[in-house]
C-alpha cells in the first residue's frame, strides 16, 4: 500500500510513502528495544548535547521544514515558520532544563532515606495529527528522548513527508541508531505495534474516538498511555474587557491555522453591552486577512487540511 501525499491547495501530488511491511515493522520495534538498552546508559548530560543539536538542525533548516508542512497541510508559510522556531524552542528548553528535571529528589517519609529516581522506561509510541505536524511530535520527543527514551512516530498519513524530515533532524544532530524511527503505517498496524516488548507506552493526540480505542489496546496489554484529545474552546469577552485588545487576540484565537487547532476560539460569547463595538471591530480587520496559496507570503489565511473537512 502506498500514502500519497497531497498538496490540499491545488491537488497536485507531492510525494508517495510505501508501507511498512509486517517484517519491516518488526524489525524497526526489534532495533527500538535495542536501541534503548544501549541509548539509556547516555549520560544526560550527552543526550541534552544532541537534543541542543536537534534544536540547530531545525533552525539550519528552517525554510525547508516549513516548506513541506504548508505543501502538505495548507498552513500559511510565516505560521509554518513559527512552529518549526517553536520546536527549536522546546527542544533547547529541555536541553538546558534536563540535568534539574531528571535529579534525583530527597522526600520526607517515615522512612531513615527516601528519595525519588526518575528512570527511561524504554520505548514511546506516539500517534500524532496533521494540524502541528512538527509541534506536535517535538513537544513529544523531546522530553521523552533527553529521559533516555527511545520514540516511534505513527504520524497522520497526508503529512508523512514531515514526519520523514522530522527523523532526519534527529539523525542529523547526532542521535544513536534507531533511538526515533518513523513509521509508515496504517492505524490498523496499531495493535501489532503497541503489543511488541519494547514498546511500553503510547501517547496520542486526536479525536475523542481515537484516544478510547488506542486506550483500550494499551489498557489490553498493560502499557501506560497519554492522551490529549479534542477540545472546543469558548473565548469570552466581558463588559471591562479592552476591546482593541480582545479583538486582536480573538482573530488570532480563530485563524491561526484556518482554526484547525483543538484551543482555536470556536465560539466567541460576548457580555450584550459590548456586543456591537465588539463585532464591529472585529469584521473589519477579519474581512482584510488575505486567503490563497498558503506558499506565499501574504496569505494570512490557508486552506483546510483535507477535502473532506469543507
Amino acid at each position: 500500500m502506498e500514502f500519497k501525499s497531497v498538496n490540499p491547495f491545488n491537488g497536485k501530488e507531492i510525494a508517495s510513502h510505501k508501507e511498512n511491511s509486517n517484517e519491516e515493522l518488526k524489525s524497526i520495534l526489534d532495533n527500538a528495544g535495542e536501541a534503548y538498552k544501549a541509548g539509556k546508559k547516555i549520560s544526560v548530560t550527552e543526550r541534552a548535547d544532541l537534543l541542543k543539536k536537534a534544536g540547530q538542525v531545525l533552525r539550519d533548516n528552517t525554510e525547508e521544514y516549513a516548506r513541506m508542512i504548508t505543501l502538505e497541510m495548507g498552513k500559511p508559510i510565516t505560521e509554518s515558520r513559527a512552529e518549526i522556531n517553536k520546536c527549536a524552542w522546546v527542544c533547547d528548553y529541555y536541553a538546558d532544563n534536563a540535568v534539574e528535571f531528571l535529579k534525583d529528589e530527597i522526600i520526607e517519609t517515615d522512612a531513615q532515606k527516601s528519595f525519588v529516581r526518575h528512570d527511561p522506561i524504554g520505548c514511546v509510541l506516539a500517534i500524532m495529527p496533521w494540524n502541528f505536524p512538527f509541534w506536535q511530535v517535538f513537544r513529544f520527543a523531546a522530553p521523552t528522548l533527553v529521559a533516555g527514551n527511545t520514540g516511534l512516530l505513527k504520524h497522520s498519513s497526508n503529512v508523512f513527508g514531515c514526519a520523514k524530515q522530522i527523523e532526519e533532524v534527529f539523525i542529523k544532530a547526532g542521535f544513536p541508531e534507531n533511538v526515533f524511527q518513523n513509521l509508515i503505517v496504517h492505524h490498523d498496524k496499531t495493535e501489532m505495534i503497541i503489543a511488541h516488548n519494547a514498546v511500553q507506552a503510547v501517547t496520542l493526540t486526536g479525536s475523542e474516538r481515537a484516544g478510547s480505542s488506542i486506550a483500550a489496546i494499551a489498557g489490553k496489554y498493560i502499557k501506560k498511555s497519554l492522551l490529549e484529545l479534542g477540545g472546543n474552546n469558548a473565548f469570552i469577552v466581558w463588559e471591562d474587557a479592552d476591546i482593541d485588545k480582545a479583538v486582536q487576540t480573538a482573530l488570532v484565537a480563530r485563524m491561526l491555522n484556518c482554526g484547525q487547532s483543538c484551543i482555536a476560539a470556536k465560539r466567541l460569547i460576548l457580555i450584550e453591552s459590548i456586543y456591537d463595538e465588539f463585532v464591529s471591530k472585529f469584521i473589519e480587520p477579519a474581512s482584510k486577512l488575505k486567503s490563497g496559496d498558503p506558499i506565499n507570503e501574504d496569505t494570512k489565511v490557508g486552506t483546510l487540511a483535507r477535502k473532506r473537512f469543507g
